[in-house]
Formats: C-alpha cells, structure tokens, sequence
C-alpha cells in the first residue's frame, strides 16, 4: 500500500519535472541524465500523458508528431547501480490529472478492418471514477505503463518493450507494487512515463485511459542477484515480466523466468516446481499490441516464499 508518510512537499524527496528536465523516447546507453539519486531515495516523477499533451480534442487525432509519443520522464541517473545488479523501484502512489484520453480506430491496437475510422475521447477523473459518458463510469486504478532502464547496447524507443523493461503496459504496475529491473549501464539510466488512470489486460484498443500525472516512489540497489527481465512484486504475488515478438514466446519466457527464481529458492525437484507451477501459477497478458508482445506468470507468495528476491 501507498506510504502514508510520503509527503511530496517533503524537503527529503526530489520532484522530477519534465517540462524542466526534460523526457526521452528511447532508453539510451549514452543518453545524460537529468538528475543523479543515490540507493534509498525517494523522488516524484510528473509524467506527460503518451501525447505530449497534442490532444485536445477529437481534431488533434489527425495532426499528431509522432515522434513526441510516448514520452518518458528522465532518465535519471541511481549512482552506485552497477551492470548485473537489480533495481528495486517501490510505487508508493501515483496521482493523475484531472482528465484523460482514450482513442480507438481501425489499425490501432489490436483491430484492423473490422472498425472503420478513428476516434478520441477525452473523458474526466472524478473522485477516483473515470466518466466514460454520461451513464457509464469506470473505477480508476492508475499503472505506469512505461517503466525501464538503459538497455544493454543502443537504444530501445519508448513504445517498446524488452529485458530493460520500457513499455510494457502492465496493469499491475501500481501503488503498492515493486518492480525489479536488471541494470545493464552504469547508473542504470531509470526513466517513467505513459501513465493510465486504468487499462484492461492486453490493451486491445491501442490505449488506456492516457493521462498525466505524479509517481511517487523510492529506488534501491540490489547486490549480488540477478535477473534476466523484469519481476514484480505485487500484493501477495511475485510476477515474472517477459516480451518477445510473438505472444508465445512472451509467454514462454514468462514461466522459464518464474521457473528458475523457483529452483533458486524452494528446495524441490524440477518436476515438482512444474507441478507447483501448473496447479498453482497462472499465465497472464499484459499487452498484444506494441511490437513486441509481453506476457506474465504470476505465483502467490503463500506457494513461493516471501523473499523470492530480497527488497535490498
């Protein structure tokens, strides 16, 4: 749950601002940082919605740069966070704007021919409910969509996906969440952005709910542990996080990441964590709808272990 003590007007936690610092669209090995954190730091991170505020209305859809999509936050720079080790971020809380942007259409998301044409809607948060019209509400849950770290080599655009983790539209990465990301650079370049103030599993339409907002959150630095993509800790669930270009290879990749934190930390024959694994564990989807697919597995804490991987 959120931190009740996570004052942002505290003179201990750092406001990252992009319209004063700046956002990125690629994860970079050789992108500057705007600011520098050390392990055990708490910051606010304000997010532009994956627009960069170019909707306003339903005549903005046909006149948008594309190149200012998915807009990230940073990077920002955890002095200390070597390759090889983990990034441990904790969401405290996110808070959002007071409105937000769903668009849909034919060749967006995941439909094509059977829609004809494009459409915006600008809806408003109201008292945690998102006014889809005048008789439809639905209950906010804000999630970071975009969320990674510099990758191995080269750059990886915003709207993409991958081991360094970026876009990948997980709805359960919210308040009260740690995600864990391997460290690749130096630094490890962490950078924020594409918040929803709710998104279905898949993201089928192409968006959530696009919205601006404030993530509030601390850094750690984990030693002497790695991880080959990202994993979550969400309620009483370990997640493991994987992208791939087809759905089921993501999903793969999923369940071989659950299923070699398991042999590392339970005392059981293979076969027996494939059968903890299949009675116990779920797969999941995340997005089908960027380049890359990204697919879940999840496993409760009550079948794994509390500690599947150590908060610092």
């Amino acid at each position: 749950m959120p931190d009740a003590g996570f004052n942002m007007k505290s003179d201990s936690i750092q406001t990252v601002r992009p319209l004063e610092a700046g956002v990125v669209y690629a994860f970079s090995d050789c992108a500057e940082p705007v600011c520098i954190v050390r392990s055990g730091d708490r910051l606010a991170i304000e997010t532009l919605d994956c627009y960069s505020g170019q909707i306003r209305s339903s005549a903005d859809l046909g006149n948008l740069d594309r190149s200012r999509i998915n807009p990230a936050t940073g990077p920002i720079r955890i002095e200390g966070a070597k390759p090889g080790d983990i990034l441990c971020i904790t969401i405290d809380a996110i808070e959002l704007a007071a409105t937000g942007i769903i668009v849909a259409g034919n060749g967006i998301g995941a439909f094509g021919a059977e829609i004809e044409g494009r459409a915006c809607r600008i809806v408003h948060i109201v008292g945690g409910s998102v006014k889809f019209n005048d008789y439809l509400s639905i209950q906010a849950s804000p999630m970071i969509g975009t969320i990674g770290v510099a990758p191995a080599g080269g750059s990886i655009s915003t709207k993409d996906p991958g081991a360094h983790g970026g876009n990948l539209d997980s709805a359960l990465i919210r308040a009260g969440a740690r995600v864990y990301l391997p460290v690749f650079q130096d630094g490890a370049l962490l950078a924020i952005g594409d918040v929803h103030a709710v998104m279905g599993d898949g993201e089928v339409g192409g968006t959530g709910v696009e919205a601006g907002g404030t993530v509030l959150l601390a850094v750690d630095i984990i030693k002497g542990s790695r991880i080959h993509n990202p994993v979550l800790e969400a309620g009483e669930a370990w997640v493991t996080i994987a992208s791939a270009k087809t759905l089921d290879g993501a999903v793969d990749h999923a369940r071989l990441d659950m299923f070699r934190l398991l042999q590392q930390s339970l005392d059981l024959p293979d076969v027996e964590l494939a059968m903890l694994m299949s009675i116990g564990g779920s797969s999941g989807i995340c997005q089908i709808v960027n380049s890359m697919k990204t697919a879940r597995f999840t496993m409760p804490m009550s079948l794994c272990g509390r500690r599947l991987l150590p908060h610092t």
